[in-house]
C-alpha cells in the first residue's frame, strides 16, 4: 500500500515510531521467523523500500523493537521505584505494579520480549539479559535496605552475607514476576495491582519474616540425611 501524502510529511522520528508499532504487533502475532515485512510495511502503510529504508533487515527491524520496549519497561520501572515511598515495601509495590501495568496495557511488548526475544539469537539475548540484570539489581537494593532496617539488633548478619541473601531473593522475585506476568496474560480481567497484591503476599511477607532472623527448620529425618551425606 502507498503512503499517502499525509505520510509522507510525517517527521521521521514519529514515521519510524510507526513502524516500529506495527512490527511489534507483527513479531508479537507471528513470531520472528514467520513475520514478514511485507506485512509490517502494509500495517505501517508505508512501502516496503521505506520500512528497509528507516529500519534496515528484519533483524534489525526485531532489534529496534526490543530495544525501544525494554527502554519502556525500564524507564516504567524506574519512575515507579524512584518516586517517594514510606519504605522499602511500598516501592516494591510500585515497581511490581507498574510491571504488570506494563504487561497489561503492551501485550504485544511483551510477548516481543518474554516468548520471541528470549528464544533469539546470542546478541539479543545478551540485550535483555542485561537489561534484566539492572532491574535484579535494583530489586535487590530494596530488598537489602528492608533487610538491614528489620533485622534485629546485635543479630545482623555481615553485610556480604546479607547482600548475598537480598540479591538471591531479587532474583526469585523477578523470575516469580514473570512468570506471574505470563499468567496475567492469560487472565486478562485481573487488574495489574491485584498481581502484584499476589506477589509481595508471596514474597515480601516471607522476607520480613527472614529480615527478623526467622529459618525454616526442615524436618529432622531430612537434617540427618543431609548431615550424613556432607
Amino acid at each position: 500500500m502507498a503512503p499517502s501524502t499525509e505520510r509522507r510529511r510525517l517527521p521521521r522520528e514519529v514515521r519510524e515510531q510507526q513502524m516500529l508499532d506495527a512490527a511489534v504487533e507483527v513479531f508479537s502475532e507471528y513470531g520472528f521467523h514467520a513475520a514478514s515485512m511485507e506485512e509490517i510495511a502494509e500495517r505501517a502503510r508505508v512501502s516496503k523500500p521505506l520500512l528497509y529504508l528507516y529500519l534496515g533487515s528484519k533483524e534489525e527491524t526485531f532489534r529496534a523493537c526490543v530495544a525501544r520496549e525494554t527502554d519502556r519497561l525500564v524507564d516504567a520501572l524506574g519512575a515507579a521505584t524512584r518516586a517517594p515511598a514510606a519504605d522499602e515495601a511500598e516501592r516494591l509495590w510500585r515497581g511490581l505494579t507498574a510491571f504488570f501495568t506494563f504487561v497489561a496495557e503492551r501485550r504485544a511488548s511483551w510477548s516481543v520480549l518474554y516468548q520471541q526475544a528470549r528464544s533469539h539469537n546470542d546478541s539479543v539475548a545478551e540485550q535483555l539479559a542485561q537489561v534484566r540484570g539492572e532491574i535484579v539489581a535494583t530489586v535487590a537494593d530494596l530488598v537489602l535496605q528492608a533487610m538491614r532496617a528489620r533485622a534485629p539488633e546485635g543479630g545482623a548478619p555481615g553485610y556480604s552475607t546479607m547482600r548475598r541473601e537480598a540479591t538471591a531473593v531479587a532474583r526469585a522475585l523477578v523470575g516469580a514476576a514473570d512468570a506471574m506476568a505470563d499468567w496475567a496474560v492469560t487472565n486478562p480481567s485481573e487488574a495489574p495491582q491485584t498481581t502484584a497484591r499476589r506477589l509481595m503476599n508471596l514474597m515480601w511477607l516471607g522476607m520480613e519474616r527472614t529480615a527478623r532472623g526467622e529459618r525454616f527448620t526442615a524436618p529432622a529425618t531430612e537434617a540427618a540425611s543431609a548431615a550424613a551425606q556432607a
